[in-house]
Formats: C-alpha cells, structure tokens, sequence
C-alpha cells in the first residue's frame, strides 16, 4: 500500500470522478485507474461503484477513506517535522476565527507570518467559538482564536488568554439612544434585538447579561456575522451588543457605553496533542504582537 494510492483514492472520492482525480494528481487517468485497481486487489475489496454516471464510495470504500486522509496527513507532518529540524518551516497551516477577534490584528500577523514562512500553506475558517473549538480537537484546524464568555473557558485544548472585553450598544445614528452616550441594560430591554444565532457563544453573553439582571428582551433577527449585524442595526431594524474593541471597525452606527455590561475573553487555542511546526511558528507571532502592543 502506498501513499500515492491514497492520494487517489482520496482525490476521487472528493470529486466523484476518476478523470477529475486524474487532473487533480496530476497523472493520466489510466495510470490512476491502474493504481486504484492495484490497491482494491491488495485489500480484497472494491473501494468504489463505477457506472456510466457516477463513481461512489462503496461500504469498504467509506471505510477505508478516514484512515487513508489520516494517513496522509501523519506522512505529512513528518515531512513538515523534518524540514523544521533543518530550519525550515511549511506545510498547511489552518486557522480558525470568530468574526469579532479584536485582541489581535489577525490580517497583520497573517501578513508577517507569510513573510517570514512562505512554504506554508494557509486556511482560513470563520466560524463561532464552540464550534472552532470542536475542530481544533478534531484536528481539522491548528489555531482558531476564540470569544467567550468570563464564566467559560475553552476544555479539551491547549489555551492562552488574549485580552478582556465589555460590550457596548450599537444603534442607528437617528436612533433616539444615539442622543446620549451610555446607557443601562434596562433600557435596552424595550428594543429589538439583532444578535448572533441562539446558543452560540456571541449569544450566550448578551443573553446572559439580560437573565443576570432579571430582563427578558426580544431578538428579532438572528445573523452569524457580525458585520451584517451592524448592517442591519445602520438601517434601523434594531439595536445589538458587541464587543467595544471590535466595534471602531463599524461604519454607520452610533456606540453606547453599557453601564452594567458583561465581559467577554479571547483565547488563542491548539490541539493538546501538539501544534505542527506551522502552527508553532504561529503562535510565535502572536506571541510577538501582543508583546509589541501591551
């Protein structure tokens, strides 16, 4: 069994197709036919259904394929730990993301990352922290910076806290809230809401801030980008709460200090099992820029 049959057989299961495979790796389609057909033999059992119109995984197939991408991926980290032994930092590097990562400038350190290691292969993933956090332990991300709450941490991963936060309240500019400067929870309570999707860890912080205090509220809009969350704030559909670091970026809105706001966390996480050579020279970076900026 090889790597390289791997490769097929991986390549054909993603595109459904032996000639898109083929184009994909590079090869003649008769050279990965061969290989493919090669390995079946080895295993005594057909990896695929072939028809005139589609190519799928058969049950052996299904089960072969998780082991093979792992596979893949240890022979890749080895030859990314050999190269780092030597000086030399690549491979793929895979990066997670709240929206409203503000306790980082995340482009900036991407940037020097890329300048100083440009072998490495870079992913990006937007998503929310729970969620990042699943795939770090999955080990489909290396990094993923994260915002949560101050009554949570992140379990099952290696962690570094990044900076604390409150949240503000973002309104319309002609809003009648937008007269003042601060305001109470209380009265907030009145308006709609705008917020990211219930039981997220953006939601769980407002929501919590409103249980705490005794205050039920009404969310109208539930939007999983912050930046379409302000968007829709500008025209005037509701209020929102957002963290105060992140919300200079926002344009066409007014900010209110919260008088009695809740705090968020940022962390930087990683696997437990180790960070890959890419992911180590990361962190190094943003080691660095937090230095440079306290």
């Amino acid at each position: 069994m090889e790597l390289q049959q791997m490769r097929y057989v991986v390549a054909i299961a993603e595109t459904n197709s032996f000639t898109r495979a083929a184009e994909r790796c590079l090869v003649a389609q008769s050279a990965l036919s061969h290989q493919v057909a090669r390995l079946e033999r080895e295993l005594g059992a057909r990896l695929f259904e072939r028809t005139s119109r589609r190519v799928r995984l058969t049950a052996a197939g299904a089960a072969f394929l998780p082991e093979a991408r792992r596979c893949l991926e240890a022979a890749e980290r080895a030859a990314a730990e050999v190269a780092a032994a030597v000086g030399e930092v690549r491979g793929p590097l895979e990066v997670g993301l709240i929206p409203t990562v503000a306790a980082v400038d995340v482009p900036r350190a991407l940037r020097d990352f890329r300048r100083r290691y440009p072998q490495v292969r870079i992913g990006l993933r937007v998503g929310a922290s729970d969620d990042l956090v699943e795939q770090v332990k999955a080990g489909e991300i290396e990094v993923a910076f994260l915002g949560l709450p101050t009554t949570a941490r992140p379990q099952g991963v290696n962690v570094r806290e990044l900076g604390r936060d409150r949240h503000v309240a973002v309104v319309a500019p002609d809003h009648p809230l937008a007269e003042g400067t601060e305001v109470s929870l209380e009265r907030l309570v009145d308006e709609v809401f705008v917020d990211m999707p219930a039981g997220t860890a953006g939601r769980v912080q407002s929501d919590q801030a409103f249980e705490a205090a005794g205050l039920d509220r009404d969310v109208a809009f539930e939007v999983s980008s912050a930046e379409y969350m302000a968007r829709l704030v500008g025209e005037g559909l509701g209020v929102a709460l957002l963290p105060a670091a992140y919300v200079p970026q926002l344009t066409g809105v007014t900010t209110l200090e919260v008088t009695d706001a809740t705090g968020r966390v940022e962390y930087v996480v990683w696997a437990r099992t180790g960070a890959t050579p890419a992911a180590r020279a990361f962190l190094d970076i943003i080691d660095t820029a937090g230095a440079a900026t306290d």
